[in-house]
């Protein structure tokens, strides 16, 4: 026992060894020790007398410790008061099984050796001799680049295969990293891709492995054309566009990826194109497995041509005969046949109005508790009726006549609706809110422990928490699980698991943008103030352009009730380039009732102290003054620079299920204000807006997001003409991307100032696709228009100058006011505004946005490339020139 390393295998019972250099020996009952062991009584069965763990190669350390296999050993040569055990071969296989389970070892035998003791009692001395499983201390990915190694190891964890550092390693894993690595070659268009691997021992670390995947990407699988064998009722093409994985490579293959060939994924293409043949009434359309037909390599090797012929066996197409909704308990027939009225009888069969009315009766039962609601068709093909060997034949056709068509099968529809049980919500727990409060969770859902299970509450629940920004979406299968109570027939327990977002912000920043200029800003801002919902904001920010000091407060649920409750002070300036200087001082407060599932109406008080100062000189100008009779009443010179609007507000926001409030990909919004303002200030007018903004999502990563708004302003009472800075405009980043801010609008024809409307129309596109993680990429198109006054909107808006009169005699009056002459006859002769052509009055802007997140700023940073084709008549504020066709813009925030 010397030679190998030799372990006594104790139970959990056994007495430890006396000497800790007693550990590894097998008893010795003729040495002299403090505790004796007794021989075994003379006539004694076979006995147990040692267990030994023999390691290889070369009775080496084993890497797991010993004491861990001793564990799965469960035979003993003795008991605790030193009792000899006999010998149980039964008991010995087992221990060798339970050691070959632990998946440690790559080979293991047993050895049994006769060892009788010296009173002539028989004995076995066991040895397992082990040899460990390799294990790998390098991974690598070697060859081709199209696959890079994040995404194979995401791969493998997403199949639960282990190849890490100090992992085991065996055959059956190496096989299934290899399926792994061609899955994913496969799913590039690369079919024909092979995995050699190579594992090399680490020098003086013999069980160790520098194991490395060495992939021979081999030529591209490019299909050059589908074929569809047997297909009648439909062309290739079309059949070819219900297919979304396996296209032939086309035009701008370059840009979609289309034209790969991926096996993983046909099945997935052959039910989309079976689904169409159904929805048109070929209840029996089957689609085949591919054959692949090489074509050819490209001169370079790199490419593959091949082309698909698929098999279709179209079958009869069906017209609706009788529908039966069957085995139906719990929702009356008359309910559930409402949700199926599209199906006609009479006219073809529709798989896809099917399958949306079962969907319907899915989400009805799922509201009373019957969440495992499974409806399935039954289609019944009529027989086709035997011809009557009595009936007379039909009339021949008639030459020119075309024959009539047999009448198309009949197929009765029977609808089953398998309701299943009944469910309650037993539990409902929530992890990963470390900030965020359970009561604020809460609050938010329509779910209650105790009370039916309602599906469709519990999605408008997860809506309502993915609105708060607090978390990330709750969108995985993992984030919402819904778990049968074991033990119980109806109950389920609800689990959501959220990872917060950073809401709280402590800011210390600069940057540039065309609003505020070059700034500084400091400011602490959170949406989830101490985890119980609050929004808490303080603003300190000083730039070139704009000053910025606010405190603002919002509790979303006043008194534990669904009331919101704002309180917002600030003091801002702001200058306008070229124009004016406008300074507020004042404050708002509002607030918020729920009126409708995602509606809200809001109602608010505000007090705004406005000063207009440093003029640009041109609207002083005495021609501007004199030909504009409401200018100087805009312009606050016959106030004292000074205006108080004392306002009261009113919106309803209509409907609004937006996913997410920083980056939304699906959704809508839809918003009505009214302003009125008058009591308590010294400015009178009444204010409607309306906004409406849609989000289309295509993909998980592709949406359409569209916005219209439209803005109404008219004074009122003593209040003849709106100040300025009440007038509106548009332009910038926040309305029509590639203008300057305020550049949009009626204009001063004397000086080209832009002096505003009084009503607004705005339409906003953008495509916009998620990159990677916090980059957006869009694309957008903007137009807007701006009309004042008495002038409709239209599509062309008149270009005009004013054209002074002809002199008679001597000018007597200053030459630099170029809009009244005093002729030496004495009378006066005014300018005239005289229309010298025409141009768009919807002024446009397309182009293309890169937008991304700071967490740190925790707002949306954006670099905007814009052209503007309709931009006649509009001058930049910036230069006082004409608008440029292209600009570039840097930015915060979004545009709606």
């Amino acid at each position: 026992a010397s030679a190998a390393e030799v372990v006594a295998a104790t139970a959990p019972s056994m007495a430890a060894p006396s000497k800790p250099e007693d550990v590894g020996r097998c008893p010795d009952v003729e040495q002299d020790q403090k505790t004796p062991i007794p021989l075994p009584p003379a006539g004694s069965p076979v006995i147990l007398h040692c267990i030994e763990l023999n390691f290889y190669p070369g009775n080496t350390e084993p890497l797991v410790d010993k004491f861990t296999y001793l564990y799965y050993v469960k035979s003993a040569p003795l008991t605790v008061d030193y009792k000899w055990l006999p010998y149980d071969e039964d008991s010995v296989l087992a221990d060798f099984r339970r050691l070959w389970d632990t998946k440690f070892l790559d080979n293991e035998w047993v050895e049994v050796i006769d060892e009788p003791f010296s009173n002539g009692v028989k004995a076995k001395h066991v040895i397992f001799h082990m040899e460990e499983r390799q294990r790998v201390k390098i991974v690598r990915y070697t060859g081709s680049k199209v696959v890079d190694a994040s995404k194979i190891e995401s791969k493998l964890r997403e199949k639960g295969i282990e190849v890490r550092t100090e992992a085991f390693i065996d055959q059956t894993t190496i096989r299934k990293v290899k399926g792994a690595i061609q899955e994913l070659y496969a799913a590039e268009g690369y079919q024909y891709a092979d995995v050699t691997v190579e594992s090399t021992p680490i020098p003086g670390q013999p069980k160790y492995l520098d194991v490395a995947f060495d992939v021979t990407q081999g030529p591209k699988v490019q299909i050059r054309r589908i074929d569809f064998v047997g297909a009648k009722a439909f062309k290739s093409s079309d059949l070819e566009s219900q297919m979304k994985s396996n296209k032939a490579r086309g035009m701008f293959s370059f840009i979609t990826t289309s034209g790969n060939y991926d096996e993983a994924k046909f099945d997935e293409d052959a039910i989309r194109v079976e689904t169409f043949y159904q929805d048109n009434g070929y209840i029996n359309a089957r689609v085949g497995s591919p054959q692949i037909e090489i074509l050819g390599d490209s001169k370079d090797r790199k490419t593959r041509w091949v082309r698909l012929k698929i098999p279709i066996d179209e079958g009869e197409r069906y017209k609706i005969g009788t529908i039966t909704i069957a085995d139906n308990t719990i929702v009356r027939t008359e309910a559930l046949q409402n949700l199926f009225t599209k199906l006609k009888p009479g006219e073809y069969f529709s798989r896809v109005v099917v399958d949306k009315g079962f969907d319907k009766a899915k989400e009805m039962y799922g509201q009373v508790g019957y969440m495992e609601c499974s409806p399935y068709l039954e289609p019944r093909p009529r027989a086709v009726d035997l011809v009557d060997p009595a009936a007379p034949p039909p009339a021949p056709v008639k030459k020119g006549q075309k024959p009539v068509p047999p009448p198309a099968p009949i197929v009765d529809l029977v609808l089953h609706i398998n309701e299943g049980k009944r469910y309650f919500v037993n539990r409902i727990t929530f992890l990963g809110n470390t900030t965020t409060r359970d009561t604020v969770i809460r609050r938010e859902l329509h779910v209650f422990e105790g009370q039916v299970f309602n599906t469709e509450m519990l999605k408008y629940s997860i809506r309502r928490l993915n609105q708060l920004g607090y978390f990330k979406p709750l969108e995985s299968n993992d984030a919402v699980k819904v778990d049968k109570l074991p033990g119980a027939e109806n109950l389920v327990d609800i689990s959501l698991k959220f990872q917060e977002q950073n809401r709280n912000q402590i800011t210390f920043g600069a940057g540039v943008s065309q609003f505020e200029g070059f700034f500084g800003q400091m400011s602490f801002q959170t949406s989830n103030f101490l985890g119980r919902g609050e929004t808490l904001s303080v603003s300190l920010q000083q730039g070139s352009q704009a000053k910025n000091y606010e405190l603002g407060v919002t509790e979303p649920y006043l008194f534990d009730r669904p009331m919101t409750a704002g309180v917002n002070l600030f003091t801002r300036q702001v200058i306008y380039l070229n124009q004016f200087t406008q300074q507020d001082t004042g404050g708002t407060t509002t607030v918020g009732l729920p009126v409708h599932p995602f509606s809200r109406y809001f109602v608010g008080y505000s007090y705004d102290r406005v000063r207009v100062f440093n003029i640009n000189s041109a609207y002083l100008a005495p021609g501007a003054l004199a030909f504009n009779p409401y200018l100087a009443d805009e312009l606050l010179l016959d106030h004292n620079g000074h205006r108080t609007i004392s306002k009261i507000s009113q919106s309803v926001l209509l409907h609004n299920t937006i996913n997410a409030p920083i980056f939304p990909m699906n959704g809508q919004k839809h918003t009505l204000g009214i302003d009125v303002a008058g009591i308590g200030g010294d400015t009178q007018f009444t204010a409607f807006n309306g906004e409406s903004i849609v989000y289309l999502p295509f993909s998980r990563r592709v949406s359409l997001a569209v916005r219209g708004q439209a803005q109404y302003i008219r004074p009122y009472g003593s209040t003849t003409d709106l100040p300025i800075f009440q007038k509106i405009y548009l332009g910038g980043e926040y309305s029509i991307r590639g203008f300057d801010l305020r550049s949009v609008g009626p204009h001063d024809p004397t000086t080209n100032l832009v002096t505003g409307g009084n009503k607004s129309l705005l339409f906003n596109a953008e495509f916009i696709v998620a990159v990677a993680g916090p980059v957006r990429l869009l694309g957008f198109y903007d137009a807007g228009e701006v009309e004042d006054v008495g002038q409709p909107f239209r599509w062309y808006d008149p270009v005009q100058v004013i054209q002074g009169p002809p002199t008679i005699g001597v000018q007597l009056s200053d030459p630099l006011a170029n809009s009244v002459l005093l002729s030496s006859l004495g009378f006066i002769n005014p300018s005239k505004l005289v229309t010298i052509g025409q141009t768009s009055g919807f002024k446009t802007s397309t182009g293309a946005e890169v937008r991304f997140f700071m967490p740190v700023l925790n707002v949306p940073f954006r670099l905007i490339m814009a052209y503007d084709p309709q931009r006649g008549g509009v001058y930049s504020t910036n230069t006082g020139l004409l608008q440029k066709a292209f600009s570039f813009r840097f930015a915060v925030g979004t545009t709606f």
